[in-house]
């Protein structure tokens, strides 16, 4: 970062610049190099202020005004500029004690360094009462890191903001202000809430899947209380033996079971059956699984009529159907993509989730 330019000799080179600030009870003489370099707005003005100075031919000095701030803050303001870097203790106290007029100065001088500096000692130090005049002064000096900080704090403790001077000030005085801030706070939350909802969609879907995975193992290989005609169960649980074991129960109820048209628990074991017919790829004739070829039989004859047939003869609910298992087979593809890769972990179903709600169906 820049630095005052020195001669052969070793010794600091004159000052060429005087910065004044408003009242011009002070001037701080600086170096117009260390300036024009650490900002493009203090270039275009010295360049010009130089220019005049040189075509006057009278011995002077180039003059710089900082408007708005004390005399403090435009001292802490050069010296920052000479600093360039924050690994001082006189750095770190000016930006701490003047942080917010710092921020405005690095805005309309263009220092990017400096207004990242400011934004993160401001945001250290947000609270419920001083936030509402952060986030204005991240609106007005265009601060994206400052502002977002803001919003956070504001979504997480706003009832404390609603109780400060500062918000009943701004509801009072500026209320297209409050409105975009209420708009801003309901659209995050409006986002959250989808995002939660679709992460719990994901993990019905992985749970499915899951699901059908053991409906499979039960009904191919056996499991310790159910497996294929003619075979006795196994003798040991399985490695998914929380997930199979809810399966189990649901299918033995399901087996033995006089009212399945009434009882719950039949109707759900009644769409697992009829999910893993719509997901199996085997020939007719090579599932174990009960009702998979008529459930396969019955797909193909109601595709094979005509739309306003179809239509009549379904039960009302086959777009969402196949929604469903379009989105288990999404999860059923990714899934095996993932344990084929040494990369990723192949622990994608949440077998603790599974086993409660199969047993919840089960109870």
């Amino acid at each position: 970062m820049p630095e005052a330019p020195r001669p052969d000799g070793g010794a600091a080179a004159p000052s060429d610049v005087d910065v004044i600030t408003t009242g011009s009870r002070r001037k701080i003489p600086a170096h117009s190099s260390v300036l024009m370099s650490a900002s493009p707005v203090l270039e275009s003005i010295l360049q010009r202020r130089l220019q005049r100075v040189k075509e006057s031919g009278k011995p002077g000095r180039a003059v710089v005004r900082i408007r708005g701030v004390t005399d403090d803050v435009a001292a802490a303001f050069v010296r920052l500029l000479y600093a360039g870097r924050r690994d001082g203790e006189v750095v770190d106290e000016d930006v701490e004690k003047y942080a917010e007029q710092l921020l405005v100065l690095a805005h309309a001088y263009g220092v990017p360094w400096l207004k990242r500096w400011c934004q993160e000692a401001i945001g250290s130090r947000l609270t419920p009462g001083t936030v509402v005049d952060a986030l204005q002064l991240a609106d007005l000096c265009d601060a994206p890191q400052l502002h977002l900080r803001c919003m956070r704090l504001l979504a997480k403790e706003f009832r404390a903001v609603e109780r400060t001077e500062a918000w009943r000030f701004l509801r009072d005085n500026d209320p297209w202000q409050e409105l975009d801030i209420l708009s801003r706070l309901h659209d995050a939350d409006m986002r959250r809430r989808k995002w939660r909802r679709k992460s719990a969609e994901q993990k019905v879907y992985m749970e499915l899947s899951g699901a059908m995975d053991s409906l499979h193992h039960i009904c191919t290989d056996g499991c310790t209380e159910v497996g294929p005609v003619g075979q006795a169960p196994a003798t040991t649980p399985c490695p998914s033996y929380a997930t199979c074991r809810g399966l189990q129960l649901l299918i033995r109820h399901f087996s033995r079971c006089q009212t399945r048209s009434s009882c719950p628990r039949c109707q759900k074991m009644w769409q697992l059956l009829r999910l893993h017919a719509a997901l199996c790829r085997l020939p007719e004739g090579h599932c174990n699984t009960p009702l998979c070829t008529q459930f396969k039989c019955k797909e193909e004859q109601k595709e094979a009529m005509p739309t306003p047939v179809a239509a009549k003869t379904g039960d009302g609910g086959d777009g969402r159907w196949g929604l469903l298992v379009k989105k288990v087979k999404a999860v059923r593809v990714m899934s095996s993509l993932a344990k084929r890769s040494p990369a990723v972990s192949t622990e994608c179903v949440h077998e603790d989730q599974s086993a409660l709600r199969l047993e919840t169906m089960c109870c």
